[in-house]
């Protein structure tokens, strides 16, 4: 049986070849871009404007969920939203190479939203309500729902399991991240709220700004969950900045689609997830080489107590108020 190839054999002939196998003719010009999670290059085409190829992860997704991915991708590029969608080749986005899964986009230029602008804030507002308006047509059937088994208890499993955390802080995380799982199901229980298609990792970085327009892109943690997921990681700072970036995200938001100011009582849950499960995903990482070399601090105990401490703090900041918005 043929071993399953990982990410250090994928050479820059490996990547090229993939690229070509579709009919390209590649120029020879390669940049990897920044992703732990995949691996993506800008690959120079002869002639013509370099693409952008993707190669999946092994085992994150199965063929059915990237297709989900790729549908809802080209269903809102089919309502004229700027959402990157990958290349059809033959009718197919998703193709094989070298034991290697992947896909190819059209390369987008431009550069990171200015977010100390509320216009700025007001145009991704307007943007996610359009995209939310087409979530609402359809809804995911292979892709998972944020939930607090897949958010939280599997990955503050792996941190336990794992060799990075200290052995002087696990007892305090355990308790500490059950005392929060608990509060956060509860929550996500008694706060009603439609499930939507979402975009599932909307921050600024999947954000592309060019000419005071906005486009999206990366849609690999598409899921389902509420529509507040898709705009509390543009919520900065103290509250008193939230709540202005939550007023013009809002405005944008509700001059396409109603939002209900219920779901903000799920922004506090929904941050503390992303926390454990950020931890999680480090430490289901931590031998590959690349995550060695970008986070070299998580060996460091330090940054373990740092992570304990944001935890209890988010103990307090689930008995806190929502976050005020006035429609």
């Amino acid at each position: 049986m043929t071993a399953t190839p990982t990410f250090a054999d994928l050479g820059p002939s490996v990547v090229l070849d993939a690229v070509e196998s579709l009919g390209f003719l590649c120029d020879g010009r390669l940049l990897q871009l920044n992703s732990f999670e995949n691996r993506v290059y800008q690959v120079g085409i002869e002639d013509d404007t370099p693409v952008i190829a993707k190669f999946y992860r092994h085992g994150r997704w199965s063929d059915e969920q990237i297709a989900e991915e790729h549908a809802f991708a080209a269903e809102c590029a089919d309502h004229d939203l700027p959402v990157i969608a990958p290349l059809a080749r033959d009718g197919l986005t998703l193709h094989r190479h070298a034991g290697f899964r992947f896909t190819l986009f059209p390369r987008y230029g431009g550069h990171a939203p200015p977010l100390d602008d509320p216009a700025a804030h007001r145009v991704i507002g307007r943007l996610l309500g359009r995209l939310h308006n087409v979530s609402a047509t359809g809804r995911f059937f292979e892709r998972p729902r944020i939930d607090v088994e897949h958010f939280g208890r599997r990955p503050s499993r792996a941190v336990l399991d794992g060799d990075l955390l200290p052995v002087f802080l696990q007892e305090a995380y355990a308790t500490l991240v059950d005392d929060l799982l608990e509060r956060v199901e509860t929550m996500l229980e008694q706060v009603p709220f439609t499930p939507l298609r979402l975009h599932g990792d909307f921050h600024p970085g999947n954000v592309i700004w060019r000419d005071d327009r906005a486009a999206i892109v990366d849609l690999d943690d598409a899921r389902t969950g509420p529509a507040i997921q898709d705009l509390w990681m543009f919520l900065p700072g103290e509250r008193e900045e939230r709540e202005a970036a939550l007023g013009a995200l809002l405005s944008g938001y509700t001059s396409f689609r109603d939002f209900d100011p219920v779901e903000l009582a799920l922004i506090e849950p929904l941050r503390t997830l992303r926390l454990i499960h950020y931890a999680g995903w480090i430490a289901t990482r931590a031998n590959e080489p690349a995550f060695c070399q970008a986070f070299p601090w998580l060996l460091q105990p330090r940054w373990w107590e740092d992570h304990v401490l944001t935890l209890r703090e988010q103990l307090g900041a689930l008995d806190e108020p929502p976050i005020a918005w006035q429609p």
